[in-house]
């Protein structure tokens, strides 16, 4: 149950000036909170009123500092410690708000990092360009890629671009058959284009599994054989989408939308369901049913007064011409026929019923203006092509328009995945012109999406109930159907993906908050994406003189962290992607690695994990032997090249050098491809607080020469 908040309680402001200010405990501030407190810093808060509901048990307990008032006012921001802090997380749902906040928390603390909540895109950049230490971000910006991969299922996780390449990041599990089972090791993946992430083996075996800082990676050996049912997570980078959809529908021919017409007229129940269809319209169509209306009286008078006149006429005439004497009364012409009216029998009823064609041609001409102006205006507004027809099957359905459902469609139709968008009612002509939508009663709109047949529905709309409405309504009609659902509320998602696990149910709040309480300590993060129940952040690091990555290897970096370097860029150089292990980190330096809030924090806190594992050299086999392997060793280990020559020339011996397992195992390989008989030593003592799983027993590297 969620209960209200009783009236703060006052602490003492910690004298540390590393504290962080959170603005705004709606459901974004909360998760920030928890986030930030899992990086053990104080955390202060201003709510302008006392939080009636809390997204997590006890997390008020873990705000050192709640104060209530105006984030706005200097006082209130001076009572919350604002001098004491390190940056200010401005996320209330009223950006202007947000701003006033921030240029106050300035003014107040000159080098207080601001971290605030906004969509204005122009007005971010500017303000980014004219002070230091500013981030903004829009958390629907940053939770819609989530939205639209989860319409993949677990065929494509994770997708994103950095500097014109794209990323992404798969899942697959071995068949038989395939080229890379019982043939190649874990490592032998890896390439100048892809990394393995993650491996998980149909049979587990314990002595299989590695120490890692982080419970996502570094978690397999890299010498594991890949084997039927294993499942692998990789990143690549510029390939070419696999087939994940069915082949984008076409618009039939002209012969064949003919046959398709004549085939409709046949079948009764289908041609009166589609008349209810066009009589059944929306309040904003009502003209087309007056049209309907005085085509089916024109036609009808037409025949009645083609009888009329023929019967009546004195001299003989024939039905054409009965016809061209209602034609013409009909559309103006009945001073032309008044006169020869005089000839026919029962002259007044035939005069009479000239006035009425007369009076219901002039209204059937002011409906036909009517119609063909609201066709010209709607022309006016729509210089571009017809919207292509709805997929027939294989398809994703995004429920709702705004911000994150254009955001969704957009990158959908990047990955060239067939979709469909329904809304209330029709956006702008230039919203997503090649994209087919359905607008009017959502409900309606479904039957029409091809439902039955639909991969995935995303609902998307800004009431959280109406989408969960949305996502059982999807289920009941097609079992098989994935069903992404966007919530507002962590306890509410995490009771609806208890009950409902056939749902993916995604909190927008829960997945920004990661992205803001990284920002607040300096990193820009460029996107995030779902893996194993976590968040992984695409991060990017601005290395400077002093910062605790400087001066280190990739290998370090990577593994003593449990963090992926995907791009790193000296300066004034190109960027390289998926970098070298043995690259070495300088200030100027651009890195951008994936990691997990995990991650992060042990990244700021200088958590590094401890090295333990050793490699024995027992000899070389050849002359050239001796510096290839001095090479190798100086590359892999950071060892310097002469100190490492001298140890070559005095084998047997175990290198002076700790290294990591995954380092270490990669050395070996490198040295038996250069003749070099050497192995990989477990530490004498295993188990580290920084890790999370057990060591293994395993002392010796069986690698493969493929190196």
């Amino acid at each position: 149950m969620v209960s209200a908040a009783p009236p703060p309680e006052k602490r003492a402001i910690p004298p540390a000036n590393d504290g962080f200010l959170v603005c705004g405990l709606g459901s974004l501030g909360q998760n920030c909170v928890a986030n930030l407190k899992s990086f053990g810093v104080p955390v202060h808060a201003i709510n302008n009123v006392p939080p009636d509901q809390w997204e997590m048990p006890q997390l008020r307990d873990l705000i050192d500092h709640l104060e209530i008032g105006d984030c706005r006012s200097a006082a209130v921001l001076e009572q919350a410690g604002i001098r004491q802090c390190r940056a200010v997380l401005l996320v209330t749902q009223d950006e202007r708000v947000n701003l006033e906040a921030a240029l106050t928390a300035r003014v107040l603390n000159p080098r207080v990092r601001l971290v605030m909540r906004s969509d204005k895109q122009n007005l971010n950049e500017l303000m980014g360009q004219q002070l230091q230490d500013f981030v903004a971000f829009e958390p629907t910006q940053l939770a819609a890629p989530a939205f639209a991969l989860g319409a993949f299922g677990e065929e494509l996780i994770g997708y994103f671009s950095l500097d014109g390449h794209r990323f992404q990041v798969v899942k697959q599990r071995l068949e038989s058959g395939q080229p890379w089972c019982d043939r190649r090791q874990i490592h032998e993946l890896d390439n100048s284009r892809r990394r393995v992430l993650c491996h998980t083996a149909a049979e587990p075996d314990p002595e299989a599994v590695a120490e890692s800082p982080s419970t996502l990676f570094y978690t397999w050996l890299p010498d594991t054989l890949l084997r039927a049912g294993d499942e692998v997570v990789m990143v690549d980078c510029n390939t070419e989408l696999r087939a994940l959809y069915s082949d984008v529908p076409v618009r039939p021919g002209a012969w064949k939308g003919i046959g398709q017409a004549i085939a409709r007229l046949r079948d009764w129940p289908t041609l009166k369901q589609s008349l209810l269809s066009l009589w059944q319209t929306g309040a904003e169509q009502q003209l087309r049913r007056v049209a309907i209306i005085c085509g089916v009286t024109v036609v009808a008078l037409c025949l009645v007064g083609t009888l009329l006149f023929d019967s009546n006429a004195a001299a003989d005439i024939s039905t054409f011409q009965a016809f061209l004497y209602t034609f013409i009364t009909l559309f103006g012409g009945y001073g032309d026929v008044f006169e020869a009216l005089e000839d026919f029998n029962h002259p007044r009823l035939v005069q009479a019923f000239g006035v009425l064609l007369t009076v219901a041609g002039a209204a059937f001409v002011g409906v036909l203006y009517a119609l063909l102006t609201e066709k010209l205006l709607t022309l006016r507004f729509e210089f571009r092509e017809r919207r292509p027809p709805v997929p027939e099957k294989d398809h994703v359905v995004v429920i709702w328009l705004g911000r994150v459902g254009r955001q969704v469609l957009a990158m959908l139709q990047e990955l060239e995945q067939p979709v469909v968008g329904i809304a209330p009612q029709a956006p702008d002509a230039d919203v997503l012109p090649k994209i087919p939508l359905l607008t009017g009663d959502v409900t309606a709109a479904l039957a029409k999406a091809n439902l039955t047949t639909a991969k995935s529905v995303i609902a998307v709309s800004e009431d959280e109930i109406q989408n969960l409405e949305m996502g059982l309504l999807a289920h009941r009609l097609n079992p098989h159907c994935r069903a992404i659902i966007r919530t507002y509320d962590q306890q509410f998602t995490d009771r609806v993906a208890q009950i409902f696990p056939f749902a993916q149910v995604l909190c927008s709040s829960a997945l920004s908050a990661e992205a803001f309480a990284g920002a607040a300590f300096g990193e820009h993060v460029i996107g995030l994406f779902r893996l194993y129940d976590q968040t992984v952040l695409v991060t990017q690091y601005e290395l400077e003189t002093g910062d605790s990555l400087t001066g280190r290897l990739l290998s370090e970096v990577a593994y003593g962290y449990g963090v992926v370097p995907l791009w790193h860029q000296h300066q004034g150089q190109p960027g390289k992607i998926m970098p070298s292990e043995d690259a070495r980190l300088q200030p100027g330096d651009r890195l951008v690695v994936l990691a997990t809030i995990g991650g992060l924090r042990r990244i700021e806190q200088c958590h590094l994990a401890p090295q333990d594992w050793h490699v024995h050299l027992e000899k070389t086999f050849t002359a050239n032997a001796l510096f290839d392997g001095a090479a190798e060793v100086a590359r892999v280990a950071g060892y310097p090249l002469g100190a490492a020559r001298e140890f070559m020339a005095q084998l047997p011996g175990l290198l002076p050098v700790p290294l990591y397992r995954h380092q270490a195992l990669r050395l070996v390989r490198l040295l038996i491809r250069a003749q070099v008989k050497a192995r990989a030593i477990a530490p004498q003592v295993t188990g580290s607080p920084l890790t999370d799983r057990p060591t293994s027993e395993s002392t010796e590297s069986h690698s493969s020469p493929l190196g």
